[in-house]
């Protein structure tokens, strides 16, 4: 492939609902690009993105994959950075990876199906980066589809931004051509997507003439002396139209609409001319980061003639074909056989040959230009999020910013050896998913595995097997609770033992409260008259308490919020020991503990839900089934209401499921620990008969 400059890239993220259609759409352009001789389908699992072998057995995109396009435009070659995203929730992080490095974005939406959760977090996505964008409309095929119908929904749900390009022809309820609304033309499809001039039917001029009015108002906008020509009834040349336009789109104040059919390939050659006229290359953008050496805010515009610098944006770790860090160039060109510096990590780092990924397939260039997007194998630091740079120059990006991941299970390896394999094969697909983590719970024995949902940790699973031949299964995981006392009491542990030589003998007389202060696990104080327990075994018996409050008499929880006295007791000029007023502390612990009231603590989470306005009634119902207490609710401003409540933790297993199917996938929440709260009788009561049949176990 041949090397392009900055002003001839373009780098074009698909976005979308999940089976919307993007993985067809990306095939259709590589086929009119003459990348393939024939579509693939993902029924078949032979399209060029979606190669992994989870993929292909599930038949939807579960990764980002890059694939890039040339396309002779209007002034000359392009090159088409393509980065189809998978469009299912769980596998956001991906998507959200690929936006950090498009300048653009086509958010793909069927027309049958209509506006999707998908589409409207696509749209938010775009917004929130202020992302030039376009919507593709496929399975214009389908008899059923209505695009006029489609257009209205984009418009009352997007508002005036909405601009059809295109309007569709139709003959014996066939789609058989569109009418160009900039040009004012009808075109009727040969081959593919090459078409032929035709004439415009009459049934289409009425919705040509609203959709024709609304892009030359556009158009008027753009200065005063255009606006002077509207409003005096001159006509724009084509040539004014697109060059008004193209400024909009680049502003997002204008976002096209065009149509196509991704299994009869019809309508992709006018999107490939679309994204070369109207959507910009990177020269139109800069790029923010901090200078390292003064630590000031940098900006550069993406210019091959300056000093390298580049983002790691994407990690893809893969046991056949290596380690890819796939890196959009920022200001200079990475070239072959070169030293780089990581920024982040301080480190050099040498790089072999520089590629382009298209799908699974290597393909090495000569070099990258400010703008492009490639990948370099084998690097030993770098990471996802990563800058490379000069190290004369060292300038460090803004990393992506990738969704937290709030569900999890506990997991634990099959086969009893397997431990170290699968640590090491998860910290390989957590490199190149930044939504995966792994915690190790010490407290309750158990490794825990966070996602974004259910769904992603299946494919986790599933490709530790495949991939790494490691088995693991996923279990609902055991919940830290706590337990303290919530009366004074006061007792005796006498530990007494006589076998032969030296016996033990430890007698302690100590009080117990609750200490009200639930973060610290004890609070010990002597009050000893008379050296009925000399001093030296003081630190023997806070010892016997510390070790007693690790793991409570209840339900083998760890104590918290106890007051420890000790007031009196008796020793033995020989017998006594260290070992012995431990052992009695122990002793006088256990029965003072289930003597003062003990109770079980539960954990509570601070919750905050995200969901549009008629959902609100449903969420709070749910959240008071889950034992939560609303606290209040404040709108985002954007037709959505936050809600916070606090939530046992143990109820919220399987939120994300249940918040999804009430919201229709468009609720999103976040939560972290607060507090712990004393547990109601009924939670308490399953814990304590849990623990004593573990126990007889």
């Amino acid at each position: 492939m041949n090397v392009y400059g900055t002003s001839q890239i373009r780098n074009v993220v698909l976005l979308g609902h999940g089976g919307a259609g993007k993985t067809t759409v990306a095939e259709a352009m590589a086929l009119v690009a003459g990348v393939t001789k024939r579509m693939g389908k993902v029924t078949d699992g032979n399209t060029i993105s979606d190669y992994d072998k989870e993929e292909i057995k599930r038949q939807f995109s579960i990764s980002t994959s890059l694939i890039p396009l040339e396309y002779e435009g209007d002034n000359g070659p392009i090159k088409i950075n393509l980065l189809d995203t998978p469009g299912f929730f769980d596998f956001v992080g991906e998507a959200e990876e690929a936006i950090s490095a498009a300048d653009a974005a086509i958010i793909v939406v069927n027309c049958k199906a209509g506006i999707e959760v998908g589409t409207e977090k696509a749209w938010e996505m775009c917004e929130k980066l202020n992302l030039p964008r376009l919507i593709f409309v496929t399975n214009m095929d389908d008899d059923h589809a209505s695009y006029r119908e489609l257009v209205l929904k984009l418009e009352t749900r997007f508002g005036r931004k909405i601009a059809p390009f295109q309007l569709p022809i139709r003959e014996n309820e066939k789609f058989v051509g569109f009418v160009n609304v900039v040009k004012m033309g009808g075109r009727r499809f040969t081959n593919l997507s090459d078409y032929e001039e035709c004439p415009i039917p009459d049934y289409v001029e009425k919705n040509l003439g609203i959709a024709r009015e609304a892009l030359m108002e556009a158009v008027a906008e753009t200065s005063e002396e255009y606006m002077e020509r509207y409003f005096s009834g001159d006509e724009f040349t084509v040539e004014e139209i697109q060059q008004a336009l193209r400024s909009h789109v680049i502003d997002g104040s204008i976002v096209p609409v065009m149509m196509g059919s991704g299994i009869n390939c019809q309508g992709f050659k006018v999107l490939m001319q679309v994204i070369d006229r109207y959507f910009p290359s990177p020269d139109k953008f800069e790029c923010v980061g901090v200078d390292v050496s003064t630590g000031e805010r940098f900006t550069a515009k993406y210019n091959d003639d300056v000093s390298l610098s580049a983002r790691v944006f994407k990690t893809i770790v893969d046991p056949f074909i290596g380690k890819y860090s796939l890196m959009k160039i920022c200001t200079g060109t990475l070239k072959p056989d070169s030293v780089i510096y990581n920024v982040n990590k301080e480190a050099e780092e040498k790089i072999g040959k520089v590629y382009l990924l298209r799908g699974k397939e290597q393909i090495e260039v000569p070099e990258l230009k400010a703008g492009d997007i490639g990948a370099v194998a084998k690097l030993t630091v770098t990471q996802t999020g990563d800058t490379i740079a000069l190290r004369s120059a060292p300038i460090v990006y803004h990393k992506p910013v990738i969704s937290k991941p709030y569900t999890y299970m506990a997991y634990k390896a099959v086969n009893k050896g397997d431990d170290d394999k699968v640590s090491s094969a998860l910290a390989k697909l957590m490199e190149e998913d930044l939504t995966l983590k792994t915690v190790n719970d010490a407290e309750n024995r158990q490794s825990l595995l966070y996602g974004i949902g259910d769904q992603q940790l299946d494919v986790v699973v599933s490709k530790l097997l495949n991939r790494y031949k490691v088995e693991i299964t996923l279990e609902k995981p055991k919940f830290a609770f706590r337990e303290t006392i919530k009366k004074k009491v006061k007792v005796q542990g006498k530990h007494k033992k006589q076998s032969g030589g030296h016996g033990q003998y430890g007698d302690v007389i100590m009080e117990f409260e609750p200490s009200g202060d639930l973060e610290k696990p004890y609070v010990f104080e002597e009050k000893v008259f008379g050296g009925s327990v000399p001093k030296n075994y003081f630190p023997a018996v806070e010892k016997g308490l510390q070790e007693a409050v690790q793991k409570g008499p209840l339900a083998g929880y760890p104590v918290v919020g106890v007051k420890a006295t000790l007031l009196d007791g008796s020793y033995h000029p020989v017998d006594s020991s260290e070992m012995a007023f431990k052992m009695a502390t122990h002793l006088a612990f256990k029965k003072g503990f289930m003597d003062a009231g003990p109770v079980l603590l539960e954990p509570i989470a601070s919750l905050k839900v995200t969901v549009p306005d008629k959902y609100t009634g449903d969420v709070m119902g749910d959240l008071n089934r889950r034992r939560g207490r609303v606290l209040g609710m404040n709108s985002d401003h954007h037709g959505k209401q936050i809600i916070e409540a606090d939530v046992p933790m143990s109820e919220l297993f399987g939120y994300n499921t249940d918040l999804r199917s009430m919201t229709g996938g468009i609720g999103i929440y976040e939560y972290e620990f607060a507090r712990y709260e004393q547990a109601p009788g009924d939670v308490q009561k399953k814990e304590v008969e849990a623990r004593a049949a573990k126990d007889e176990d």
